[in-house]
């Protein structure tokens, strides 16, 4: 699909002066994308890594998802808050489901997905009800997530809370993905949740792609601006592409294929 996509940046959110950027079918598209925008699309609320308000790192992929159909929404975070983020993540959730709408969104169809922290960040939420006070989305999905640290919403670890016996928390549906190259985050980590989280009777399917951390996310890392920049490498194009077709498949766009 090559449907044009309209960007809002600059959206303020929360109390600490935050911005998120909407990616959204352009509403003139004439593929079959502009189906899903005739009416409220899905919503994917996207959380970037460790890196400090980085939302521009995740703009190919928001962008890749959003001519599939979705609107994506993608915060700005610190992790290096007092609070290691949580108010933040919070917030953005509230703002989304409070005006998904406005951007064309449906907030009943919302998808919560992280890419590394972000992705420790979601999985935190997913298997923690409380986290944000009984909300939980309609899926997840961890992209190139290490599971075996606190999570950022929850301070606890994915794994552990995976892995942990006692009263069962209802399943939501987890959608995992990893490259089998991540010098960064090891892909057994996405490996040893899935297993944990299908031992408890939920199913976590792992896609596994031939790229590396950056490349997940349509992106490589330049030591000159020490941060990732969008990439035209093979490996990373096919990849992220990948991704986003995950995501837009998570969000329930019919029809959606991942090669």
């Amino acid at each position: 699909m090559t449907a044009d996509v309209d960007v809002v940046t600059e959206v303020a959110y929360g109390t600490s002066g935050r911005h998120m950027d909407v990616h959204r079918p352009a509403p003139s598209s004439s593929s079959a994308s502009a189906s899903a925008s005739a009416s409220a699309a899905p919503v994917v609320l996207l959380w970037h890594g460790r890196g400090p308000d980085e939302r521009d790192v995740l703009a190919p992929l928001a962008r890749s998802a959003a001519r599939l159909g979705v609107v994506a929404f993608v915060p700005d975070w610190r992790p290096d808050a007092p609070d290691g983020g949580r108010t933040q993540l919070a917030e953005s959730v509230a703002f989304v489901r409070a005006n998904a709408a406005r951007f064309g969104g449906d907030a009943e169809r919302l998808v919560l997905a992280g890419w590394s922290l972000g992705a420790n960040a979601v999985l935190g939420v997913a298997l923690n009800p409380a986290a944000l006070d009984g909300w939980r989305p309609r899926a997840v999905m961890g992209i190139a997530g290490g599971y075996r640290s606190a999570a950022p919403t929850t301070g606890t670890i994915p794994i552990d809370d995976a892995s942990r016996a006692g009263d069962p928390v209802p399943p939501i549906p987890v959608h995992l993905v990893h490259g089998t190259a991540d010098p960064m985050v090891d892909i057994e980590q996405s490996r040893e949740l899935r297993d944990a989280l299908e031992e408890r009777g939920w199913p976590a399917p792992l896609e596994e792609l031939v790229t590396d951390h950056a490349g997940i996310v349509m992106t490589e890392y330049s030591v000159e601006h020490q941060r990732c920049l969008p990439s035209t490498a093979a490996h990373a194009v096919d990849a992220g592409t990948r991704t986003a077709h995950l995501l837009a498949r998570a969000a329930g766009i019919a029809g959606i294929a991942v090669a």
